[in-house]
C-alpha cells in the first residue's frame, strides 16, 4: 500500500458505495455502514478516482473559506489514511 501524496487519486475501495441522500448519505461496505458528518462527507465525496489529493484540498479550502490550508491538508490526510487502513479508500 502506498502513502497518500499530492498526486494520489483517492477513491472508494472495491465493495464500498454511497447510500441515501444529503445529510443522510451513508458509506456502505461489506462489513457495515458509516454515517459521516459534514466535513468528513465533503472530503470523501470528492474521492472519485479522478481528483488528486491536491485538488481535493484546494476545493475544500474554497468550500470552507479556509485561511489555514495546512490544517485542512493535515486533517484530510489523517482522515483518508484512517479510511485506507480500514480498507474503505484506495489511492
Amino acid at each position: 500500500m502506498s502513502d497518500l501524496e499530492a498526486s494520489s487519486k483517492p477513491r472508494l475501495a472495491a465493495g464500498c458505495r454511497w447510500a441515501g441522500e444529503g445529510e443522510n448519505r451513508t458509506l456502505v461496505f461489506p462489513e457495515g455502514a458509516l454515517r459521516l458528518k459534514e466535513t468528513a462527507r465533503a472530503i470523501l465525496e470528492r474521492c472519485d478516482g479522478h481528483r488528486t489529493f491536491e485538488q481535493i484540498v484546494q476545493e475544500l479550502e474554497v468550500a470552507y473559506n479556509a485561511a489555514d490550508s495546512g490544517k485542512i491538508r493535515q486533517d484530510a490526510f489523517t482522515f483518508l489514511e484512517r479510511l485506507r487502513q480500514k480498507r474503505l479508500v484506495d489511492f
